[in-house]
């Protein structure tokens, strides 16, 4: 018992010690942490007091403003709304595309989104972008990104520090910067929740996805350890929901999901659609050659590589006489090397699959070769799960394409009404789902085809840009009073 003892007390001293140090760091944190924050508070909001002004000055939060997306439609199409009711504000743009001036910024708005944007908007360059890259974080990517897109609002607030922020890009860790550290009033449109219940429930169950890899799902111990990382990330994320006087969502889906994670009034608001002159796209009956359009950046939630591997599927179940006449055309942005790297891996997948005849890329076109390539496609296909919304799904309908879009999300609560009788495209979930809708569609009369598509395109008036631009106005009003 002695010796027993004689061993243990140098150990109880080491935890005495270190329980000692721990009590130190906890209080100096404590300590320290609302001393900086006061400090730095105080730095900024003296600093906006003391810079002399005679108009609002409201900032928009949006570090790929040139990519080109839907999201991008959303902020361009925002801020030309704002422009025409408000225009003695001044309006800038927080942007890390250091590479692209202004003018060739707006040049590629209107060339590509279609959209013009009056004179007298600023960019604010920020240069710490690559820290909201995915890369730079190989482990605990969302607190990575998060924390990364906080100290970006604060290299954005040394420089511009505004009366009014609207983030539009989901970076929901940056409101309380804008808010507490520089007294802005804040709004947020949210596309895509940062995280969901689905993505909880997709750990737990042990899914090998995109953001969930195969060695954590095999491991019963490192899904309990992320389940814990995202239950205490979601609790952070639901107080940075409360740092945000204004909320807005774009589609049920969102809705839904942020309800139940901010607990807060929000305010749904469908995405600008260019729908009017797609509408009037002249469409002819089934072509000899088909061609599948894809539309949708080149990321890795698109998953490009089901529609891929839905071609092979296809090709299985068709005669090779028609397979010939049929063409998969990934149309889409690239924001970054990432971006362009997942594109070699896509064609590398096509070559693999002996399907490089049958898949074309289109990486950046214009949107002139767009409306060209809306007129020559008779099949949109999108694939996301859980797509947020569906900018691209809703476009391709107007343009009088046949849809087959993924069974969950903006497609399936929002778009695409599928009963017989009232169907206005197709939701598929499998590789093999997406074929047997296809061939199905093949198999349609010149009358079915038209029935749907005429449905479809009647559809569309709800997400019109007019539409977003008066539903947007109308909810953001508040912050401008």
């Amino acid at each position: 018992m002695a010796n027993l003892l004689t061993f243990m007390l140098p150990i109880f001293s080491l935890a005495k010690v270190y329980l000692a140090i721990c009590f130190y760091f906890i209080t100096l944190i404590a300590i320290f942490l609302p001393i900086l924050f006061f400090t730095l508070r105080w730095k900024n909001i003296s600093k906006k007091n003391k810079t002399p002004k005679d108009k609002l000055q409201v900032a928009f939060f949006h570090p790929y403003c040139n990519a080109g997306g839907g999201g991008e439609k959303v902020l361009w199409a925002a801020i030309q709304a704002l422009q025409k009711k408000y225009p003695d504000v001044e309006y800038y743009v927080y942007t890390g595309d250091v590479e692209a001036t202004p003018c060739e910024i707006l040049e590629r708005v209107d060339k590509n989104l279609n959209i013009k944007i009056g004179k007298g908007l600023k960019f604010i360059y920020l240069t710490k972008r690559r820290f909201l890259e995915a890369r730079m974080y190989p482990y605990f990517t969302l607190l990575g990104q998060s924390l990364g897109s906080m100290y970006l609002a604060y290299e954005a607030l040394q420089q511009l520090n505004p009366d009014v922020v609207i983030d539009t890009t989901g970076y929901s860790f940056t409101l309380p910067i804008f808010k507490y550290l520089g007294g802005s009033k804040t709004g947020c449109y949210i596309h895509y929740p940062t995280i969901t219940v689905e993505m909880l429930k997709r750990v737990s169950a042990r899914r090998e996805i995109y953001n969930n890899r195969g060695f954590i799902a095999r491991s019963p111990f490192l899904t309990g350890a992320k389940l814990v990382y995202y239950r205490i990330f979601a609790g952070l994320y639901s107080l940075c929901g409360q740092c945000s006087n204004i909320s807005l969502v774009n589609s049920t889906f969102t809705l839904e999901h942020l309800m139940s994670l901010w607990n807060r009034p929000l305010h749904l608001v469908y995405p600008p659609c260019e729908v009017d002159h797609l509408k009037t796209i002249p469409r002819d009956k089934c072509p000899e050659k088909i061609r599948i359009l894809s539309l949708a950046q080149f990321r890795p939630e698109k998953d490009h590589h089901l529609q891929i591997q839905a071609m092979y599927e296809l090709r299985e179940i068709i005669p090779e006489n028609i397979f010939e006449n049929i063409t998969l055309v990934l149309c889409g942005s690239c924001r970054n090397a990432d971006d362009a790297n997942r594109v070699k891996d896509l064609i590398d997948f096509s070559k693999h699959l002996s399907l490089e005849r049958y898949v074309e890329f289109r990486v950046n076109i214009s949107y002139d070769d767009l409306l060209k390539e809306y007129g020559e496609a008779f099949l949109g296909i999108h694939t996301m799960m859980d797509e947020h919304f569906g900018i691209g799904v809703v476009e391709m309908m107007a343009a009088g394409l046949i849809m087959i879009a993924h069974r969950s999300g903006g497609p399936l609560l929002d778009i695409i009404e599928t009963s017989e009788s009232s169907r206005l495209g197709f939701l598929a979930v499998t590789a093999e789902d997406y074929a047997h809708t296809i061939k199905y569609i093949l198999s349609l009369t010149n009358e079915e085809v038209c029935e749907i598509r005429e449905r479809a395109r009647a559809s569309v008036d709800r997400f019109t840009v007019r539409k977003f631009q008066d539903e947007f106005l109308r909810a953001i009003e508040p912050l401008f009073k």
